[in-house]
Order: C-alpha cells, then structure tokens, then sequence
C-alpha cells in the first residue's frame, strides 16, 4: 500500500491511500473546470500531481525512515510523456508547469529551478504499482471551442492563463482532500458551506425587490428618484442578453451600485452564473459597498476580502478557531478560495491574483468562472498595467463563461481604436438609458475653468464659503495649503492625505461627514485620495488641474445628492502657482487641456471624457504594460516558454516606489508591536499594522532612519521600521519626514 498522507497511527490503519487522494483531487478538480471545459484536463493533472509519491524513498520518509524527497516533477515528466497531438501536447506542458508548481508556485520555463532544468534532473525510480492503479488518457485535453484570439502573442497569453486557470483547479482540490482528510481523521468539521447562487438567486431578486420597495416608500417622488428607477429599471431589462462584456455608464447620484447588483442578480438567474465578484479601487469604499450588499442581501450571502478584514481575522479569536480547527471560521476560509455566492473585494486582490503563481493566490481564480464581474470604478487601473488587465477581463468573458461590467461615471474608451488589444462590448450592451442623456439630466455642478491660482487667492475664495473642498496633486502642496490657512485664520480648516495613517484617515473622513451634514464649517484640504468612491457632498469643489477624470471624480464630490442649484454648484479647476504637478500627471493634465479646447466647459459629458482617454492611451502606448507582461509569455517551434514566477513578482497594480514608517499612535498598534518582540508571528503582525503605516520615499526614511527617528525592530532585519520621535506626526497633519534633520529622541510613541 502506498500512502499519500500520515497520522500518527503506528499501523497505519487510518492513513490515506495514495491512490484514493489521487482520485480525489482528480474529481474535485474535474468538477471545478468543468464549467469552462477543461475537466479532463484538471482530473489529469489531479491523478499526477502526487506520482512521485510512489518513489520508495517517499514511502519510507512517510514512515519516518530517512530524508525527505521532492515529489512534484515525476508527474510533470509523465504528462509530457503521453501520447498526444499538437493541441492537446500544449495543454500537457500546461500540465507540467501546474504538477511541478503544486507547492512551490508555478514555474518559469527557464533559469535556474526552472520546469527546464527540473525536467532534465534524473528522474526517481517509482513503484511500478503505479501503472495498474492511474489511468491515464492524453487525449481531448484542450477545451472544444476555445476561442482563440488573432496574433501568436494573444494566443500565447491565452494558454498561459488556461494554465493558471487548471492550476487553481488542482491547487484547490489538493488542499481540500487533505484537509478534509484530516478533520475527518480528528473528528472535527470544517465549516466551508455556502448556499450555491443558483440555490439562492430567486430569493436574493425578492429580497432586492423588498428592499427598494422600502426605499420608494420613504423616499420622496422626485425627478431623480424617478429617473434612479428608470436606469434600473433599464438595466435590469438587459439581463437577458447572452454573457459578456457590458458597460455601466451612470453620472455620479444615478445609483449605479445598486444597478449594478440588480442587472448581476437577474444575469446571474437568467443565465445560471454561479457568483458576483464586485471589484472596487480602494479599501476606504469597500466597507460601505459590503454594508449596502449585507443590508440587501444578508450577511449569509456576501464575503468582504481585503486586507483590513484579512487583519481583523488574523487578530480574532476565529484566526486560533481555524488552527484549532473549529468549525465556525467559515468567513476566513471563504477568503482562500471565494466560494461565497457574492464577493466583494479589491482591483488589488482581483488582478494580482489573475496574474500570480503562488497556490495561495490562485486557489480563487477558478471561481472567477461563469461569474458576473462588476469593477466599480474602472477607469481607476493603473495605465502601467492596464493592457494586462483588460486582456485578463477580455480572457475571462471570452472563454469562461464569465460576463464583464465596467461600470463608471467616467467610462474608459477601452474599445477605442488606439487601445491596441482592447475590448468592445458591442451594441446594446450599455445597460444605462442613454448615457448622454443621463449626463445633462444629472448635471450638478457647473465647471469653471480658472487659469492659475495662487495660494493665496485660492484661500482667499475657499475663505468665503463655509463648506469647500480643495483637491491638490501632493502631499507637499495640500500640506503647505493647510499651514497656510491655518496662517490666515481660517475656521474648520481640515487637512487629509497619506501623511496620515489608514486608521487616522477613517477618523478624519468620519469627522468631515458629521460636519458637512450639520453644515458646520468645514473646509477640507486633500489630495485625490478623497475621489473616486468617497461617499461626501461639499457645496463647492476646486481641483488642481489633472487628468479629465480625477477632475470628473472631483465633481461627484460636489453637489452630490442633487440638493443646491447647479449653476451655485461651481467646480473650479486651477492651475497652482506655486506647485508643479508631479511629472506622471503633467501628460494627463496636458490631454484635458486639448479636450477642453475641443468641449469648451462641458468637459463632463461622455463624449468629452472618451476623446480624453482615447488620447491618454495613444500617448502612452506600450506604457500600457509597462513589464512586457502580454508578451512575455511564447509559444514556439520547442513547445511553451512561459515565464510565470517572473511575470508574478513583476506585477503590481500599485507600485509606489515608497517604504512603510510604522506609527504606533494607537493603543491597538502598540499592542501589536509588542507582541512582535514577544513570539507573534511577522505575517501577522505585518497584516495587523497595515492601518498604522505611513509610506515615503526611500530617501526620506534613510533620513528618518539616520537621525534615530525611525527604528527597525530588533530581530526582524529591515522589515518593521516603527517611528520613535513622537512629535513628527500628529493625526491632524501626519507624518513630517522633512524634519527628518531634527536631532533628538523626544520618547517611544
């Protein structure tokens, strides 16, 4: 008998069998592809994957005699070694790439530990056993019908993400006989039970039902409630249109989000997908996104994963309920592989997963099939990795079943002409009631085209309102703006940028709502943090000049609920005197600025906003995908060179170029560091820190770090620098790297 995992049974009665967690995994993986046709494929790469567990040296390190041995690349060598044609051998090497990374992570093809040199090692004698319990079959691997792209490069790219996709499949099925294997061997159960959508999805349509009859009952019957019902009304009639690409095109105050969850409902019930993943730019909206979701829906029915709910997790009693393998952590295990019927999360959590090699990142992906992807802001991806991005979006609605909805009050042209690899979502595939319409129906705010302004003339007008908001470019110039006004008395001034902490910032944003709706005086002073998704109404905006949409998502924070008159509603966009946009914007700015040529003031509207980005993408070009991830990946005479351990640490959605300082201000942080100098894991404590950090330019940390105002805790190399001098940050301004010069140690924070 050959065994696949242990206990600590000396007979090994109650050990598993390695043929019986083969089959297993084959099965679950099978079921999990099955959806997007490749389920011969994944129960083939699940009866392989543990081959080299039939190695005697296995067996016997099993049974605590001798060294371990690797056991991942013996399936690889006999995937490859079946009989197969041409299609069906590139879903084999896909196959070798997914068995050999199956603990590791995915593989390169070449360099050093690369599936290359793995497969040219001499290979382990196993138990010829093997052949009589596996049955194998190396035909009919490619999904019939795939849906191939144009040029060599998409091809390659698109089997390459077949990869990952089959990966996620057996990674998945792997973990979850093993770890049912041994709750059943403890006698515990492991709590990963979510109502299937299809299940649910009658009932989740009345509950929305019920839920906007009590909206309309109380809600009084204006223009813009009636014209709320008539987008979602629409919207909810283009259900029935086959799966795919779909654009939400809806002016801030429309109620775009709870469009958006009705169109994915119906969608969902007409065509049996089986999820909603609702993806969103930034943490600081996901929380009042999963709130709306759980209050419509149930919280039953909706996962929230990002980082701040990872943190509370790890940090509760549920993180030692699921070591202790108690059954009710349902919630953290769902994050692994969300298999709730409806996710929330980040563009973070969403894009680096679809481009990672870690098992631990891609267990998900295979849930992403036959889904309803929402991505709430979506003209928020970075432009560096935007190209990407899309082709991974396009790949998803192309050939697993998956519809796509890019839903925006400022729509990116991502079927323009110069957007080389873009998308079309084809006609009458825009689930709002004419957007153009929508926009002049909808205007709030009127736009003011300023010229330069000065600091002091831009204080001198923000002086004579009471409730402003200043949208700047830096931390530099929002901070200046702030002292300076402070300078020249003004009443319920209020500063907010990433000097300041997450947690700090939540705090602020509270304090800057209470105010705003008890209309005291409150004149906030910001950078673009507080756009896209930040739910606040000012009587009057200005935004320093930047790209048409930061200036667009500006506005929505002007006039938002539709209450003032538009023409009293002015957003003014200036350019300051006295500090040069940072150079990444310059472009940006510039291309508005042609536009504005063109739309004169009515810079909003949809067909000002896609001449705007139809310029931005032309200008920049293969900036588009600043790595080469798109063609990093080639398929040539000698079979694949899929480079996928390299494409997974060169893609990052956000790379800030900074380095975190820890500000341990609040009781919770130093809490955490404390315990960090007393065992807590650094996994842990780093998740748990993620609201306390504030991060800079390396230079202006080595100088924090050189004048003995930021200290790396001791044991932990470089990875935790924790702020010592308590007086260079204070929650109402945030961190001041620029005293970095100062001497002295003023206390421990």
């Amino acid at each position: 008998m050959h065994y696949a995992h242990s206990t600590d049974s000396p007979d090994f009665a109650d050990w598993q069998p390695l043929a019986e967690h083969l089959a297993n995994v084959a099965h679950r993986a099978a079921g999990f592809a099955q959806g997007f046709g490749a389920g011969k494929a994944a129960a083939l790469a699940g009866r392989l994957h543990d081959l080299g567990k039939y190695n005697p040296a296995f067996q016997a390190y099993i049974k605590g005699v001798g060294p371990g041995v690797g056991h991942a690349d013996a399936g690889a060598r006999q995937v490859l070694a079946l009989d197969a044609g041409p299609a069906d051998r590139l879903v084999a090497e896909l196959l070798a790439y997914a068995i050999a990374g199956h603990h590791g992570g995915l593989p390169d093809r070449q360099g050093p530990g690369g599936l290359g040199d793995r497969l040219k090692a001499q290979p382990a004698a196993l138990d010829p056993a093997w052949r009589t319990e596996l049955a194998l079959d190396g035909a009919g691997l490619l999904p019939q019908g795939f849906n191939f792209r144009s040029t060599p490069a998409e091809r390659s790219a698109q089997l390459a993400f077949l990869g990952r996709m089959i990966f996620s499949c057996l990674v998945d099925a792997d973990f979850l006989d093993t770890e049912a294997f041994y709750a059943a061997r403890d006698g515990r159960t492991v709590d990963r039970t979510w109502p299937a959508l299809a299940d649910r999805v009658a009932d989740l349509v009345a509950r929305f039902d019920a839920h906007m009859a009590g909206r309309r009952a109380t809600a009084a019957d204006t223009p813009l409630n009636r014209l709320r019902a008539e987008i979602l009304a629409h919207a909810r009639g283009k259900a029935a249109l086959a799966p795919g690409v779909f654009t939400l095109d809806v002016p801030t105050g429309g109620g775009k989000t709870l469009t958006s969850l009705a169109f994915a409902l119906e969608h969902a019930r007409r065509w049996g997908m089986e999820r909603i993943v609702y993806a969103l730019p930034f943490t600081a909206i996901i929380d009042q996104t999963a709130s709306i979701f759980q209050a419509v829906l149930g919280p039953d029915i909706v996962l929230e994963h990002h980082s701040a709910i990872e943190e509370r997790a790890a940090g509760s009693d549920e993180q030692r309920q699921i070591r202790d393998g108690a059954s009710d952590a349902r919630l953290r295990l769902a994050m692994e592989n969300w298999a709730a019927p409806v996710v929330v999360t980040t563009n973070v959590q969403l894009f680096e997963s679809l481009h990672a090699n870690r098992a631990s990142r891609c267990r998900k992906l295979h849930n992403l099939a036959k889904a309803v992807i929402v991505l709430d802001e979506a003209q928020t991806i970075p432009l560096p990795v935007l190209r990407p991005c899309v082709a991974a979006l396009d790949e998803l609605a192309r050939n697993y079943g998956s519809s796509i909805v890019l839903c925006t009050a400022t729509q990116p042209a991502l079927a323009a002409p110069r957007f080389r690899g873009g998308f079309a979502p084809g006609p009458g595939r825009e689930l709002a009631p004419d957007p153009a319409g929508l926009h002049a129906a909808l205007r709030r705010v009127t736009l003011r085209l300023a010229g330069e302004l000065t600091d002091e003339a831009l204080l001198d007008e923000i002086a004579g309102t009471k409730r402003a908001l200043v949208v700047v470019n830096s931390r530099r110039h929002a901070l200046a703006l702030f002292r300076a006004g402070q300078a020249a008395g003004l009443d319920g001034l209020v500063h907010l940028s990433t000097r300041q902490t997450a947690s700090d910032r939540r705090h602020i944003l509270a304090d800057v709502r209470q105010r705003l709706a008890e209309e005291r005086p409150c004149l906030l002073i910001a950078t673009s943090l507080v756009e896209a998704g930040v739910d606040l109404d000012f009587p009057r905006v200005w935004r320093a000049e930047a790209g048409l949409d930061q200036i667009a998502q500006a506005a929505g924070r002007c006039n938002r609920e539709g209450r003032r008159p538009v023409e009293a509603s002015i957003v003014t966009v200036f350019r300051p005197a006295q500090a040069q946009p940072p150079s990444e914007l310059k472009a940006f700015a510039a291309a508005a600025g042609r536009v504005a040529a063109r739309h004169g003031n009515d810079l909003l509207s949809p067909q000002a906003l896609h001449a705007y980005f139809t310029e931005v993408y032309w200008q920049q070009g293969e900036g588009l995908d600043r790595h080469g991830v798109g063609g990093a990946f080639v398929v040539g005479l000698d079979g694949t060179d899929f480079p996928y351990r390299m494409v997974a640490e060169k893609f990052r959605l956000i790379e800030s170029g900074q380095e975190p300082v820890i500000v341990a201000a609040e009781a919770q942080a130093r809490e955490v560091l404390d315990a960090l100098r007393h065992g807590m894991p650094a996994a842990l404590a780093a998740r748990r820190l993620q609201g306390h950090v504030v991060q800079v330019r390396p230079r202006d940390r080595d100088a924090l770090i050189a004048n003995r105002h930021v200290v790396f805790v001791e044991g932990f190399a470089d990875q935790f620098a924790e702020l010592r001098t308590a007086s260079l940050y204070t929650p109402e301004v945030g961190l001041q790297w620029e005293r970095a010069d100062e001497l002295g140690w003023d206390g421990i924070v």
